[in-house]
């Protein structure tokens, strides 16, 4: 038996939504696209969404039209949570910004609420927040220190699309979040990416940053540059500097079919948690993510302990060996990786959580359909594997 780290979540809809753009032949961002983020931002509640390759050129959109827009300086001290991916961080190094390395909380492993309290300072200017693997960080708190000390809140929001916190989705907390659609996410456009913003002036920045800083995409009534009446002038006009960042029209029209069945996907994905929650109660060496809201548990975080603490290596390889698809958790504690050498950054207290989920943590995958089989088999696999470890 095999457990993937991701199912397949298409029928033939998505593949005739294929067809029907190279019917049309009209490949690059167009009508499908554009339909795509008005759904998207109808079903998430914001005013504007903008489609984008991936969710790492999302979050790069967000923090150059932030700079652009005169609400991000550049030299700002950003704080980010120590485990992540790295392309969260990777937009701020590009944009002269200096990463401020907070500590997760050992049990939800998102950024703890008093190492983002200690890290605040007068040259503090946005908090990153990360949703990591579908769960939802502390937001009644976190907003609260935002609005009390006059902070911007971004959130990447790339692993928890669908999740919630207190009735409202994540990734739409902030002045702008940001969503994956890579393959094995929650919802799957081959690649993709969105940003989110209830600013129509950042939005216009996004637009323009998008397709290569130009004004071609600008509304007509645009409030960050008057457009000429004249479509040839406005065709190669720059007025920032931008990238391609544009999806394919086929991205949008998968995304389209997508959307219709993200509900039940979701469901699926928390009824497979509950399920991997009860059975793992036979582990008490092994602790599980915590779930805070309601998650869209892009996956199951492992992190081993007591007993078991020090023994990953040779666990992980028997559940390899067992064709169980197994990863760290993300990035782990990302100052240990050597891109941060390249990196403006200080880390004001030990990263101890951080360090213990890099040494001791993995995770395997969740599906968007009914995967409790292959969660049996998991944990048969690990049960003999342990037997034989201790």
């Amino acid at each position: 038996m095999e457990y993937k780290l991701c199912d397949d979540p298409w029928g033939q809809e998505e593949i005739n939504a294929i067809l029907r753009v190279m019917d049309s032949k009209m490949f690059t961002m167009g009508d499908c696209v554009a339909a795509y983020e008005k759904e998207f931002a109808s079903r998430f509640g914001v005013k504007y969404a903008v489609m984008v390759n991936s969710g790492s050129t999302a979050n790069l959109l967000v923090i150059a039209s932030l700079v652009y827009a005169n609400k991000l300086p550049r030299g700002s001290e950003i704080i980010v949570p120590a485990v992540s991916w790295s392309t969260t961080y990777a937009p701020l190094e590009q944009y002269g910004m200096k990463l401020v390395f907070a500590d997760i909380d050992r049990e939800t492993l998102n950024m703890d609420v008093d190492s983002l309290l200690a890290c605040i300072t007068d040259r503090t200017k946005m908090i990153l927040l990360v949703n990591l693997l579908g769960n939802s960080n502390l937001f009644d708190t976190v907003c609260e220190i935002c609005k009390s000390r006059d902070l911007l809140l971004m959130e990447d929001n790339c692993e928890s699309l669908g999740a919630e916190y207190d009735g409202k989705k994540l990734g739409t907390f902030g002045i702008a979040g940001t969503f994956s659609t890579f393959y094995s996410h929650h919802l799957c456009t081959m690649e993709g990416g969105m940003a989110v913003t209830n600013d129509p002036e950042l939005y216009e920045y996004m637009l323009s940053v998008r397709a290569h800083g130009w004004t071609r995409n600008l509304p007509a009534s645009s409030s960050i540059y008057e457009k000429r009446p004249e479509s040839f002038y406005e065709s190669f006009n720059f007025i920032v500097p931008g990238y391609n960042l544009r999806p394919l029209e086929m991205e949008g029209a998968i995304g389209l079919e997508q959307l219709k069945k993200m509900d039940r996907m979701i469901a699926w994905r928390r009824e497979n948690a509950k399920y991997f929650q009860e059975r793992m109660r036979i582990f008490p060496d092994i602790r599980i993510q915590k779930e805070i809201g309601k998650s869209s548990w892009f996956g199951f975080a492992l992190i081993l302990q007591g007993t078991l603490a020090g023994k990953r290596d040779v666990i992980v390889k028997e559940l390899i060996k067992k064709g169980i698809e197994v990863r760290p958790i993300v990035a782990g504690n990302f100052t240990r990786n050597k891109a941060i050498a390249y990196m403006d950054y200080r880390i004001p207290f030990p990263l101890k959580n951080a360090d213990e989920i890099h040494d001791h943590g993995f995770f395997i995958g969740n599906h968007s359909s009914d995967n409790q089989k292959e969660i049996d088999y998991f944990i048969q696999v690990l049960h003999n594997t342990i037997e034989k470890v201790e």
